[in-house]
């Protein structure tokens, strides 16, 4: 790195000041920030294009983690440093040539299921690899069986490809693609999807030379020193002001067919963290929710990004003060082959566990438990559309924090975004009947729990279609924090009959599908709720009379008043 640059500023080759590191940090996150807007343009499938379920992650030559665009999703960028290093160990940096596109989308390397494919792209200057673009994307199918939670084993989830090359010099792998291709139900969907993620880092590839050569910088050595070890010692600062000590929190979630206890003990010893998940149940045998343990580890990074660095880009430095562990054979670090294709159907609570823990010493920077997320497929053949698949994301309400009441259903822990209605009816035979929030879905407290919503949709095509739906929060209720009470359970009900299993359903034309999405829990004593917030809860809707009455002990005469 030399020590001048077009911009005017001095950047020393190993101490860059606060000012110029900040420009250059937010000129890589512009660049991920491209290649994330490419892929909503160039993808196909509406888990990417609509959803946006995937990250764009920029990373040293080691794959230490630098930035990634704003809208990753958040596990996915904490998983790929991990994965990014066993895929340079099965390639080499100095084995790759220009052009080569690694990737996996083995569970146990990678993001913890199948659908999810991590693509590695070097990027060169000078006949040297000075950096890497990594894409982490889930996509609509890679065979299997047809279902999303049943599932024996890995075997049946579809085809698992452990690391290999996508693009070898710049020319597409055509084994790889041949088999990939032959191995799902829409097969367009995914390779399209792949080629786009490939292209998009290719343009991002570009951009970080145009970078270097703006700066005339040879490598991003310097910067990247910088990033991870000022990253680092801010959130040991972080860490060491918080009170030594343990914390243990215990929380039922719904599993699948039985309930799953999860169970965090975290010491906090001075600049350091350590999460142990002892006494976690054990894996399950009647459903796909098991968790490798990378996406246990990711996702237990997210409260302390939240609560202890929530303005700072992610990077792999942040979380190098945070350790983690979890029993070999538990439900967080499941053994292979194990079915793992719903894991975010338990890696979703992490987050409420960990904060049931921390939330004394965390202050105003935690949240009760949420409603969930609640993603469904619908697949099949219309005499008028063809084949289709397409993918939904709705949410649950929020949980309180200590000083709001919790969002209406926005995506968390996650930054997905929910497929517009329209765009489902244009691809599927469904028409919806109903997308409303959830009246009296928010735990009473202090702060109110965000509200559920409700969804409801009919087939109206000519033949049967597949729908696959992992609901949450069924059976055990989104618990509330510091006497904050219980949102409300989530409800599914097929033709008005309500169903706990969910196999591949088989939806006949006329048949009817509403979900009752579960809401937040609440923060805070209910006593302590202020009388104006309930009046306006009541004219918004968002409760009824008797839920005022019953949970806030607001009357009729307390209602004319307030109007």
């Amino acid at each position: 790195m030399t020590e001048h640059s077009p911009s005017g500023f001095t950047m020393p080759p190993t101490d860059i000041d606060p000012i110029s590191l900040e420009i250059l940090w937010q000129r890589l996150i512009s660049i991920m920030d491209e290649v994330d807007q490419i892929i909503v343009r160039t993808t196909f499938s509406t888990i990417l294009r609509e959803s946006r379920d995937f990250a764009c992650i920029l990373t040293d030559p080691n794959g230490a983690s630098l930035c990634q665009s704003v809208l990753s999703t958040a596990n996915f960028a904490s998983i790929y440093p991990l994965t990014a290093k066993v895929l340079l160990n099965r390639f080499p940096i100095e084995t790759l040539k220009p052009g080569d596109v690694l990737a996996t989308n083995d569970p146990w390397i990678g993001t913890g299921h199948l659908p999810d494919y991590i693509l590695l792209t070097p990027v060169f200057l000078n006949n040297r690899v000075v950096a890497c673009i990594g894409t982490v994307s889930h996509m609509s199918d890679v065979g299997g069986h047809p279902g999303e939670i049943e599932g024996y084993d890995i075997f049946s989830e579809g085809l698992r490809m452990l690391p290999f090359k996508l693009y070898e010099a710049g020319k597409e792998n055509p084994i790889a693609f041949d088999i990939i291709g032959a191995n799902c139900r829409v097969p367009d969907l995914l390779l399209g999807d792949l080629r786009a993620m490939a292209g998009a880092a290719k343009i991002g590839a570009e951009r970080v030379r145009e970078f270097l050569a703006d700066y005339e910088m040879d490598d991003l050595d310097a910067l990247s020193h910088t990033i991870l070890s000022r990253s680092e010692a801010f959130m040991r600062r972080q860490i060491q002001a918080l009170p030594d000590g343990s914390h243990e929190y215990g929380l039922d979630i719904d599993g699948y067919v039985e309930t799953v206890h999860l169970h965090v003990k975290v010491d906090v010893r001075g600049d350091t963290v350590f999460i142990d998940y002892t006494g976690t149940s054990p894996q399950s045998r009647h459903g796909a929710i098991n968790v490798p343990f990378n996406s246990t580890l990711a996702t237990s990074m997210y409260p302390f990004k939240c609560a202890l660095a929530p303005s700072m880009p992610n990077n792999e430095g942040i979380f190098r003060p945070i350790h983690v562990s979890a029993p070999p054979g538990s439900i967080l670090n499941v053994a292979y082959p194990a079915a793992v294709k719903a894991r975010a159907k338990t890696t979703n609570n992490l987050n409420q566990v960990l904060f049931g823990a921390l939330w004394p010493i965390f202050g105003e920077q935690v949240q009760a438990c949420n409603g969930a997320i609640w993603p469904f497929v619908l697949s099949g053949t219309d005499a008028k559309l063809g084949h289709f698949l397409v993918d939904m994301l709705p949410h649950g309400g929020r949980g309180a924090l200590p000083s709001m009441d919790g969002m209406l259903p926005v995506a968390y822990p996650n930054n997905s975004t929910i497929t517009p209605c329209e765009v489902i009816e244009s691809m599927a035979p469904i028409r919806f009947l109903k997308k409303e929030l959830r009246p009296d879905s928010g735990g009473p407290g202090e702060f109110r729990g965000g509200l559920g919503q409700i969804i409801a949709f009919e087939h109206v095509g000519s033949d049967p279609i597949i729908f696959n739906l992992t609901p949450d929060r069924l059976t055990t209720l989104p618990q509330g924090l510091n006497g904050g009470r219980p949102g409300q359970i989530g409800e599914v009900y097929i033709n008005g009959e309500r169903t706990y299993r969910f196999p591949p359903i088989s939806l006949q034309p006329g048949d009817v599908v509403e979900l009752c999405i579960a809401g937040g829990g609440g923060f805070g004593p209910v006593e302590r709720r202020a009388e104006h917030r309930v009046l306006r809860d009541l004219a918004l809707g968002y409760i009824t009379p008797q839920s005022a009455a019953q949970e806030y002990g607001i009357t009729g005469e307390e209602r004319k008043l307030g109007a």
